[in-house]
């Protein structure tokens, strides 16, 4: 079975990483501000860079390439999503990456974290040109697993699964796609004004894709 995956604050704790990049770099007192300025990643690198040189100075393609570098640089193995993905492909998974970014930072984390060897492969949106929500991703994603799935269908669960952080990316573009959704909460409460819902949700990463695996045993 087909087990799409996000990467970030999915299967990686990017939030720890970057704040762990703001403190080694720029100090305790700094880091409210640029966890902030960060906006959680969805603030462009390239934007993001010009900000820190416009309040500490220095050169905004160096801090760009010291902003990415520093983040894989934080990064390290978490054991648990470890074994769950070995659990996940002992289910009959498939487990695989789909993310938004570019393909140079994605795969250097994928590499960094040992997930490479971990998963059957990767998507990545600057890659193959189209970003999460958009249902082609999901699509070529699946191509590119050599897996299909039938899609979920009133009274009818889909074969297939998207599992990630973001409300909108991860489970509005599953859902759209016609795959069963998890969504890693992060300790978050659903938007209240999105009509769409996950299948299962779970604070942590681990914590979904074992809810999704006990959920296709019909747990």
């Amino acid at each position: 079975m087909l087990l799409l995956i996000d990467l970030d604050n999915t299967l990686i704790d990017r939030r720890a990483a970057f704040k762990s990049w703001a403190e080694s770099r720029f100090g305790e007192s700094e880091t409210p501000w640029l966890v902030e300025a960060d906006k959680d990643g969805f603030e462009a690198r390239e934007m993001l860079a010009a900000r820190i040189v416009a309040r500490y100075g220095g050169d905004a393609h160096e801090m760009l390439a010291e902003l990415r570098a520093g983040m894989v640089a934080q990064m390290s193995p978490d054991p648990e999503i470890d074994a769950v993905l070995v659990e996940a492909a002992d289910a009959g998974f498939v487990p695989f990456v789909v993310t938004n970014g570019t393909v140079a930072q994605q795969e250097a984390k994928l590499r960094r974290t040992g997930l490479d060897r971990l998963v059957a492969g990767w998507t990545i949106s600057e890659g193959v040109g189209v970003r999460k929500p958009d249902p082609r991703i999901f699509e070529i994603a699946a191509a590119e697993a050599g897996r299909s799935w039938a899609r979920t269908k009133p009274g009818k669960p889909g074969t297939g699964w998207m599992v990630g952080d973001s409300a909108a990316a991860d489970v509005g573009g599953g859902v759209a796609a016609g795959l069963r959704t998890g969504w890693v909460s992060l300790k978050r409460e659903w938007p209240a004004d999105l009509a769409f819902r996950p299948d299962v949700t779970a604070a942590t990463g681990a914590a979904v894709l074992r809810e999704v695996i006990k959920a296709s045993q019909g747990g």
